[in-house]
């Protein structure tokens, strides 16, 4: 899932660990969902959302390029 994680912790001057002090969670997550190579939960995706005053969909982009599964009602 792609994000804009990375932008917006720029935009406020933010390092990876002082973003992760504020949702509580490790700088290395911070880094590995900033990367890609980890999806946040939907709790930490929706605190992620609110602490930047953005609507969920701002920040996380659920669309890979891939074609929808049948799981995805496609």
């Amino acid at each position: 899932m792609k994000n804009r994680l990375r932008v917006l912790r720029a935009e406020r001057e933010w390092s990876q660990a002082e973003l992760a002090h504020r949702l509580t969670v490790s700088r290395q997550t911070v880094n590995a969902i900033e990367t890609g190579k980890y999806d946040p939960s939907l709790p930490l995706a929706f605190r992620i959302a609110k602490l930047f005053d953005k609507p969920i969909e701002a920040v996380f982009d659920p669309d890979d390029g891939q074609p929808p599964t049948q799981a995805d009602g496609g």
